[in-house]
């Protein structure tokens, strides 16, 4: 199937730019992640770990506008021959995969500061400005908090790369130009 997508409507810029944002930032601090949490203790690893954070941060103020931004801007809906020629079971799984995302861009982060307040090491972002600890210092929460944290992490990653590969399928084996919809620069 040839695409048409000179003519179907594409993602706003902003839409666009928050996406690619989240997408470098989740992949970053993921890796950050799991990278720092086999180090030995040390100056280094506790650089990383506040970096760690402060990015948790920032992706959590960009879920926010991009969460906004999309109740307030509404998305261009699926072209027609791409939504008719798409079994029942793939819509469910593109709603579902989005739905999922979104939570996890929240959960994520928040459960690690979560964690963070539990285990009482405060979150000064980019060293200056102090966030509030919105849980207790309490060391069973802290217990419960980090492994949930990690397990939500991945599960983002695994919906990530779900996503990822749906789009590589739409062009590479479709060849419907759905992704074009939301690459930059076109």
């Amino acid at each position: 199937m040839t695409s048409n997508t000179a003519s179907e409507p594409r993602y706003g810029l902003m839409a666009i730019v928050l996406h690619w944002l989240l997408a470098v930032f989740i992949l970053s601090v993921f890796a950050m992640g799991v990278y720092v949490a086999d180090l030995p203790f040390s100056l280094a690893k506790l650089k990383l770990i506040n970096w760690h954070k402060w990015a948790g941060v920032v992706i959590l103020a960009l879920s926010a506008w991009r969460l906004l931004w999309r109740l307030t801007h509404r998305p261009p809906a699926l072209p027609a021959r791409i939504d008719q020629a798409m079994p029942g079971w793939q819509r469910v799984a593109f709603h579902g995969t989005h739905h999922l995302m979104y939570l996890l861009f929240f959960a994520v982060p928040l459960l690690g500061w979560a964690y963070s307040s539990a285990k009482g090491y405060p979150i000064v972002w980019f060293g200056v400005l102090p966030l509030p600890d919105w849980v207790p210092v309490n060391d069973a929460l802290a217990n419960v908090l980090k492994p949930l944290h990690a397990l939500a992490a991945y599960g983002l990653i695994g919906l990530v790369g779900l996503h990822v590969a749906a789009a590589l399928k739409h062009q590479f084996i479709d060849r419907d130009g759905l992704i074009d919809r939301m690459r930059p620069g076109r």
